[in-house]
């Protein structure tokens, strides 16, 4: 089954905010998995994956598996700056969860998954569960917003870090630092630390697997690197994914299929009852 279309918030001066939900048949309600797209926070579709993929390869693999997926709106840049975004992706997750029994979903348990852009935003839903002053107050207000493991796709983890000039993986100024300074609305380094997830790591993250290129030259694979430290400082469970020789999107990586399955088996063996009882 699947739900196309719903507005889950409809912030005032804006476009609706949308999201649809591809249901797996089953015999009771399946898990949760929110994919958010990429798009240097300037452009990007719901609907739309990599270029690198097949049309709707991750929902229909999630789907394979018995997981239920949700795939959303959030603001651009250009529309809004930060924390809109971050605002926008705690709605949907909150409106997910209002509306589950409707939609035939579990959301007990949630999964995050998100590219690039998505993969930042991903990280910081899953690192501000507990700062109520992050929630925003579009759309239903009265559920949490907080998920349950992470699967973050070349992601920037710390819009401070500025790639060293002879750097080979320094990324053409117009795809990242450009993206970045609108985001947030100019060059400060306050501004940048705000929306890093770096800086909400706590002990009490949700586990986190990190899949990069190492010849990504749009989000450098040290963006990865320093979140994945971090993460393990804090004790929390956290696989990096290094995918050799791989450019932004995996583009150049000859099993980008592989890496899909790694990324849909890490959800499944978290939030598949009958994957995570066998893994215990």
């Amino acid at each position: 089954m699947r739900y196309e279309g719903v507005t889950y918030a409809a912030p005032e001066g804006y476009r609706p905010l949308q999201l649809d939900v591809w249901v797996p048949a089953s015999a009771t309600p399946p898990p949760l998995v929110v994919w958010i797209h990429g798009g240097a926070w300037l452009f990007g579709d719901r609907r739309y994956l990599p270029e690198t993929l097949r049309p709707n390869q991750l929902f229909e693999e999630l789907i394979n598996v018995g997981l239920a997926v949700a795939t959303i709106d959030y603001r651009h840049a250009l529309e809004a700056q930060f924390p809109a975004q971050l605002h926008d992706v705690k709605a949907a997750i909150r409106y997910l969860r209002a509306y589950a029994d409707v939609l035939g979903v579990d959301t007990s348990r949630i999964g995050v998954w998100g590219e690039s852009a998505g993969g930042h935003l991903a990280a910081l839903i899953a690192l501000t569960a507990q700062r109520p002053d992050l929630e925003g107050t579009l759309g239903v207000l009265d559920e949490s917003s907080a998920v349950d493991v992470v699967v973050d796709w070349y992601g920037v983890a710390d819009l401070t870090v500025k790639p060293q000039p002879d750097s080979a993986a320094q990324p053409p100024p117009e795809l990242l630092t450009e993206p970045q300074d609108i985001l947030v609305g100019g060059q400060d380094q306050h501004a940048y630390a705000a929306a890093s997830p770096i800086t909400y790591v706590t002990p009490a993250a949700p586990p986190f697997l990190l899949v990069h290129g190492t010849a990504d030259a749009v989000v450098p694979y040290l963006q990865s690197e320093v979140l994945a430290r971090a993460l393990t400082e804090a004790g929390v469970p956290v696989r990096l994914v290094p995918i050799e020789g791989a450019d932004h999107i995996f583009n150049g990586h000859d099993d980008i299929d592989g890496v899909v399955r790694l990324s849909v088996d890490y959800f499944a063996e978290a939030l598949l009852p009958a994957r995570r009882t066998r893994s215990s």
